[in-house]
Formats: structure tokens, C-alpha cells, sequence
């Protein structure tokens, strides 16, 4: 039952009460236990359900309704907003996502979003990058070769995306803010959760570092639409079938 606390019900380590228990109502409102418009539970059912206190509720609630997953109103209480309201470029609510029954329609979105932007911010820092730039686009590339585990692969593919939307120069891809770096962390993760087809060993190294090289290249050389180009055909992603990258912790703090 949705209102029913599951044994394993999330915590999260240092984390407060009401961060815990919105992590917990968030996954269950996205994986669908709470359909949009559903009435959810009062403070007093949540508090009863959770042993916590109706003040960690209150703020909980809150932090799901600054991620539009929620409204609420006096003497109604707090209802389900329709999905197209959610904001599904913050981060706990991708995380979410990325557990819930839909989750290969949601990987397939995000690779969408990825290929949506990713060819011509290559094109742009292609024509725009520094040196500087450069070397740390480079940089990257080479760390994404020699990685050894999936968490060092995944940070250095993040590094890898995070200078390339630098060098772009367009102020809206510029992850400057520890929120966007954050976010491309997350689309980096499960994109390369993504379920896509077995690949063969010789695939998959390819894909780890000839694919990245070659990007590199076009922009240490500034061929900007050799770059547009080769993006549409070959994004760049890890395969969860990597037989050399072995599975590792998956945190992608870069």
C-alpha cells in the first residue's frame, strides 16, 4: 500500500528527517503509487506512517512542492500536480526516475536531451575554445582512456562534457553553478545506466576511447561541423556491457 512504510524505506546518510522522508514521497510519486491529481495522505497520516515529526512533514512537503511535484491548499492539503508541471531536470527527481518502473522510457529521454544539444555544443566550442580549454578537454579525453573502474570512467566523462560545454562559450551551457555541474553528473550516470544492446569488447573500447579522441580532435583543430557531425553519429556514452570497465561505486561527484 502506498501509505504502508516499506522496510527498506530510503535514508539518507547525514542527511535531515525531511530530506529523507521527500526522497521517499518523491520515488513513490514518480514511480506512480500517487497518480497526478491524487490527494496525498494529512501530516498526521505521513507522521504516523514515518514515526517523525509533523514539522519534518511540513518541510518535506515543501521540498516536493519546490520541485512542482506537489501543490497544496488550506483545508484541501497537498495533491499531485500533472507530470508535465514536474521539474525533471532537478536532481532527486532524475534519481527517481532512474528507479521507477518507466525507467527505459526516461533513459531514452534523457539520451534525446543529450542528442538534442550535445552535436552543436561541439560545433561552438569547436570554433570558439581557448588553449586552455583545450588542454582540459584533452585532459579529460585521456583520463576517460586509462580509467580503470566505472566510477573513475564516469567522473572523466563528466569532466570531458562539463569543458566542452565551457568551450561552447553559450552562457545558458556554461555549467558554472554547482546545481548544473550536479545535473550533468546525473545525466552522465544514467545515460550510462541506459540499456542499450550488448557490445562486443572491440566496441566497447572503441566507444571508450576512440570516440572521445576523435571529438577532441575536431575541436583541437576547429572543424567545427566535422565535430556537429560526428557527435549525431556516435554519442558519447558508456556501455554498461564494457567488459574492461568494471563496475565501481557509482557516485559522479566530478
Amino acid at each position: 500500500m502506498a501509505g504502508v512504510r516499506r522496510p527498506d524505506a530510503p535514508r539518507i546518510p547525514g542527511a535531515s528527517v525531511h530530506t529523507s522522508l521527500a526522497s521517499e514521497i518523491g520515488l513513490r510519486i514518480v514511480r506512480g503509487d500517487y497518480p497526478p491529481g491524487t490527494i496525498l495522505p494529512n501530516e498526521a497520516k505521513w507522521s504516523e506512517t514515518f514515526d517523525v515529526s509533523r514539522s519534518a512533514v511540513r518541510e518535506a512537503i515543501k521540498m516536493l512542492m519546490a520541485k512542482s511535484l506537489l501543490a497544496s491548499r488550506p483545508k484541501i492539503g497537498s495533491w499531485v500536480e500533472p507530470k508535465e508541471r514536474w521539474n525533471l531536470l532537478d536532481r532527486d527527481v532524475l534519481s527517481w526516475y532512474a528507479t521507477s518502473p518507466d525507467r527505459e522510457v526516461f533513459l531514452k529521454t534523457v539520451q534525446e536531451f543529450r542528442h538534442i544539444i550535445e552535436p552543436e555544443a561541439t560545433a561552438f566550442a569547436a570554433m570558439r575554445r581557448t588553449d586552455e580549454q583545450m588542454a582540459e578537454i584533452s585532459q579529460a579525453c585521456r583520463e576517460m582512456g586509462e580509467a580503470t573502474n566505472l566510477q573513475e570512467r564516469t567522473r572523466a566523462d563528466t569532466r570531458f562534457h562539463l569543458a566542452i560545454l565551457r568551450a561552447s562559450g553559450n552562457d545558458l551551457l556554461v555549467p558554472g553553478r554547482p546545481d548544473r555541474i550536479r545535473l550533468q553528473s546525473s545525466l552522465r550516470l544514467y545515460d550510462t545506466r541506459a540499456g542499450r544492446p550488448a557490445a562486443r569488447p572491440e566496441t566497447a573500447r572503441s566507444d571508450r576511447e576512440e570516440h572521445p579522441a576523435a571529438a577532441a580532435g575536431c575541436c583541437a583543430q576547429r572543424r567545427a561541423q566535422a565535430a556537429r557531425e560526428y557527435r549525431r553519429r556516435h554519442p558519447l556514452a558508456l556501455r554498461p556491457t564494457d567488459t574492461r570497465v568494471r563496475p565501481g561505486p557509482t557516485s559522479t561527484s566530478p
